[in-house]
């Protein structure tokens, strides 16, 4: 799958009328990131994640990243925490991680849906509430049903990007992130390969054990575009520019939002062979991710799409 997802960006990258690559720009930055060190984006344990056992852990990530997706909203669900007002994929992990502790179970399968809202209650309500609930719901029976209640113990021998992914995909098809781009099907799967990583980078952390992440391509989202358009990496043409800074939505699978993925993810690959694979996909991925808080670089609005995928 990993193989599909970026020889399929690549055509569309190879044909798009909206999106373009700026080499140049690629190139400078290829040279900056190569002197940085870069760092897993939940190194940095919040909310304590890390000091849960590991069991806990990848339980946890699998029901939290199953619904990690579409928080944009005027005004943005947020909620309340310790570390003040949060929203989007902090607040989810905060709200879903704060349930696990309290009840001491990553199992939802269970859950009403009253009692889900309660988790999930903020200042709005959360975005696509019915489709997170359902997925949560779904995700815990499949591990019930199929995994012996036990999703970390029936992937635990595993070690590698690419047979992990290909569980993901196969038990869970709420993980499915494709689109069709004249008439061919590209592949994303931008949650599955971001739980992957995770899985792996924890683990590797954790346990002290060796894994391997070097195959995962990038996670096509919403952020890690308005960093590279902030960063010049990508340039979209003047009709696309319009509908993004004016906060129009962008249709899921329009030429706009494919091209948009896309390329992004051609960017992630193209900085990994100008450094020889020394820095992997997945963490130039998370590198520019984090660069969204960045105050030197100016970011324009991102691209508005309402979807399952990210």
């Amino acid at each position: 799958m990993l193989d599909k997802i970026i020889k399929s960006c690549k055509y569309v990258a190879s044909n798009s009328k909206s999106v373009k690559i700026n080499e140049i720009k690629l190139n400078e930055f290829a040279e900056k990131i190569n002197k940085r060190e870069t760092k897993h984006w939940l190194s940095s344990s919040p909310y304590n994640l890390l000091d849960l056992p590991i069991e806990t852990i990848i339980n946890f990530l699998l029901v939290y990243e199953a619904i990690d997706f579409s928080f944009w909203g005027n005004p943005k669900w947020t909620i309340d925490t310790p570390n003040g007002k949060e929203d989007g994929s902090m607040a989810l992990l905060y709200a879903i991680l704060k349930y696990v502790k309290e009840k001491d179970t990553t199992d939802f399968s269970n859950i009403t849906k009253d009692e889900f809202r309660k988790v999930l209650k903020g200042n709005v309500e959360i975005p696509l509430f019915e489709q997170r609930y359902s997925i949560i719901k779904s995700v815990s029976e499949t591990v019930n049903k199929e995994m012996n209640g036990n999703f970390y113990k029936f992937i635990k021998n595993i070690s590698n990007d690419v047979e992990l992914l290909e569980v993901i995909i196969k038990y869970f098809p709420n993980f499915k992130d494709e689109r069709k781009y004249r008439e061919k099907t590209i592949y994303f799967y931008k949650l599955a390969q971001l739980l992957t990583s995770d899985i792996l980078h924890i683990r590797k952390l954790k346990e002290n054990i060796k894994v391997d992440y070097s195959h995962i391509i990038g996670c096509a989202d919403y952020k890690i575009p308005q960093v590279m358009r902030g960063l010049g990496l990508l340039e979209y043409s003047d009709d696309l520019e319009k509908i993004i800074d004016n906060k129009e939505e962008i249709e899921e699978n329009s030429e706009y939002e494919v091209e948009i993925r896309a390329n992004m993810l051609v960017v992630i690959e193209k900085i990994a062979k100008k450094l020889n694979n020394h820095i992997y996909s997945i963490d130039i991925n998370d590198y520019i991710w984090s660069q969204s808080k960045n105050k030197d670089i100016v970011l324009k609005p991102y691209h508005l799409t309402r979807t399952t995928n990210y």
